[in-house]
């Protein structure tokens, strides 16, 4: 026996720490049973029924939502239990605090919980694949991720129309008036197109591309450039990592699709090269820091290297890729656009969006 088995061997655990974690794990699994079920709340419709009503029975609100009674009993009583909604037993009624749908409800915009719960599930039908690469190396594809599009493009869109034309526009110096004379504006990894539609709309002197490899994203984004009318906004399926155009671009953007990318500084390069002299690129990426001991207190922090290992790294490493992952950080960010050609890298403050870091970029 060597001397640092004896020494684990003579440290008896604590019982109040051991009582203390398994109570956290409880809460752990609790806590994940009501994600799922949050889920089903959104997707359901059930969450937009409760709310502003007043208590209703479980028929009641089977009837206003279309679903069937029984499940729908089974789901209050798991939303009952996890004191999101409230019950009178006496009556036999269910009812959503307002406070409660002020962040469960499209009311919320970008903080709808409830829709961001809606990820865990989606993730969880890819866990065999992911434990397969565990032992055996490489990753999954997008194809591997049914719902990942209409997911992603049902988030993005809540931030989009939110921040970007109130906050985001405003916050890069000269930019507004830029567009409102004619720019030339890229949007790298554009997936179902509603930033570049929300911008080619606000701004018609300029024209707007999206590049996205995904064709059911890009089918989402001329359809809805074709309904709204939009003669400044087209679509193209290209690989950004082959993208090879020089000063073409006097604005590009890029919406939380870096990390995901196969070779992120090659992506990065080309935009450096593809962005004109006097032009700015924007990155949206997670706000996190690149050292994993400083997100310990990130509000998310379990959820972001859990997406990462289930979805970003992953896809990263399916197509022989860097797998840079969700949480590649301020520090790492700023190191790699330093390194594509972009000498200055600024924060802007976004206070509507407290997940994501905003940094505009110039030569």
């Amino acid at each position: 026996m060597t001397a640092t088995t004896e020494t684990r061997a003579q440290v008896a655990p604590d019982p109040a720490a051991v009582e203390a974690f398994a109570d956290r794990r409880i809460g752990v699994v609790n806590g994940a049973a009501t994600a799922l079920m949050t889920s089903i709340g959104h997707q359901t419709g059930l969450f937009e029924a409760l709310a502003g009503q007043p208590p209703q029975t479980s028929a009641e609100l089977a009837g206003r939502a279309g679903l069937d009674e029984r499940y729908v009993r089974e789901w209050l009583n798991a939303m009952t239990t996890a004191r999101i909604v409230v019950h009178d037993p006496e009556a036999v009624t269910y009812a959503l605090p307002p406070e409660h749908a002020a962040l469960l409800t499209e009311a919320a915009g970008p903080d709808n919980f409830a829709r961001l719960t809606t990820l865990v599930p989606m993730i969880a039908e890819v866990e065999q694949g992911i434990v397969r690469c565990f032992r055996e190396g490489g990753g999954l594809s997008y194809s591997d991720y049914a719902r990942f599009h209409q997911l992603q493009a049902e988030d993005s869109r809540a931030l989009v129309d939110t921040t970007l034309l109130e906050s985001v526009v405003p916050a890069i110096d000269g930019l507004r008036d830029q567009l409102e004379a004619g720019a030339q504006v890229a949007d790298v990894g554009c997936g179902s197109g509603h930033a570049v539609n929300v911008l080619a709309r606000a701004f018609p002197a300029s024209h707007f591309v999206g590049y996205d490899f995904s064709p059911e994203a890009l089918d989402a984004a001329r359809g809805e450039a074709a309904a709204w009318g939009l003669a400044n906004a087209r679509f193209e399926a290209l690989d950004v990592a082959t993208l090879d155009e020089v000063a073409a671009y006097d604005f590009v953007t890029a919406f939380d699709s870096i990390h995901d990318q196969a070779h992120p500084a090659r992506v990065l390069g080309n935009i450096a090269r593809a962005v004109r002299d006097d032009g700015v690129f924007l990155l949206v990426d997670i706000e996190a820091s690149s050292h994993v001991h400083e997100n310990i207190d990130h509000p998310f922090g379990p959820f972001l290297y859990t997406v990462s290992t289930m979805h970003c790294m992953s896809v990263s490493l399916g197509l022989g890729g860097d797998g840079l992952g969700t949480a590649w950080g301020l520090q790492l960010a700023t190191s790699m656009l330093h390194d594509a050609g972009f000498g200055d890298v600024r924060k802007i403050d976004v206070a509507a969006d407290p997940v994501n870091a905003y940094l505009a970029c110039r030569k």
